[in-house]
């Protein structure tokens, strides 16, 4: 039950994260990804500092503050310091993360965070943090609830606004065209990382998280040019890897994040040489000269 447990959060967080991923990926904006899961450190601690308690709600207020707060400086250093994105991405993630990692240090008395915990996470702790009700019933880890309805607004999200998601991401000038603001929709959608990734945080860490919001996109990505079939796949894939990353660390008892991020590598590159080798294949079919046989005729 325990592997179970361990599995169905990496799943859930998989699914989540790799569903907004999509719109990263399709953007070219994977790495703000990165950005946000580190960038949002700082305001998680002085939600921490401020509230006293580490509250789901408040870390939320905390984080998505800081996700935005990130996204604007990048935005603001790529269009007015014409810094190149790569650069203003770099930048911003390092001085906020920083920030935070100083914030924890001055107030290592006061804040109840660990700057490892936060990075690495540990996945195989979830089944332990479960939640009681006042009949003293155990009803199973929190961080299945906490992920599973995180889970239910993406999904609502990107079901109600897919048209919206969909032009900004594909045609911004297009989309603009016909009345839809890309920066509302930019903002929304690095919002919406940003909550993922602090409700993510303590059960698996900001590295996993980063996994799983640009690997199982990627991997669809390579598979299909429709992106309700690119979401589709990204959820099976998120899925497997959850699934086979778990059961490799039960296995070979390592661990389980760093399984289920070396799984995804792999995945990617089988995928990637599959397909390299069917195109190669194809080509060598169509450049095939035909065998014509000369047949007597009477």
């Amino acid at each position: 039950m325990v592997l179970f447990w361990i599995i169905l959060t990496g799943a859930l967080v998989a699914v989540s994260a790799g569903l907004l991923g999509c719109f990263l990926v399709l953007r070219r904006m994977s790495m703000i990804g990165d950005a946000i899961s580190h960038a949002v450190l700082p305001g998680i601690v002085i939600a921490y500092l401020v509230s006293g308690d580490r509250e789901p709600f408040t870390m939320l207020i905390g984080a998505g503050a800081l996700g935005l707060v990130a996204t604007f400086m990048i935005e603001y250093l790529r269009k007015k310091a014409k810094v190149q994105g790569d650069a203003a991405i770099g930048v911003t993630f390092t001085f906020l993360f920083a920030i935070g990692i100083i914030l924890i240090s001055l107030f290592a008395n006061q804040v109840d965070i660990d700057q490892d915990c936060v990075l690495y996470g540990e996945i195989a702790y979830v089944p332990i943090d479960t939640l009681i009700t006042d009949g003293g019933q155990n009803i199973g880890p929190r961080p299945i609830y906490l992920l599973g309805g995180m889970l239910i607004v993406i999904v609502a999200f990107i079901y109600l606004f897919f048209k919206q998601l969909s032009l900004t991401a594909f045609d911004p000038a297009f989309a603009t065209a016909i009345g839809i603001s890309t920066t509302v929709w930019h903002y929304l959608l690095m919002g919406f990382v940003s909550m993922t990734t602090v409700v993510s945080f303590e059960s698996v860490g900001a590295i996993l998280i980063i996994n799983f919001l640009i690997g199982p996109p990627s991997i669809a990505f390579l598979l299909t040019e429709s992106l309700k079939k690119m979401l589709l796949y990204t959820v099976i894939i998120g899925i497997a890897i959850a699934i086979i990353g778990g059961l490799v660390a039960a296995y070979l008892d390592v661990s389980v994040a760093g399984s289920m991020a070396v799984t995804t590598g792999v995945l990617f590159a089988l995928v990637f040489i599959y397909l390299r080798l069917s195109r190669k294949l194809g080509t060598l079919e169509r450049n095939m000269p035909l065998e014509t046989s000369n047949v007597d005729s009477k």
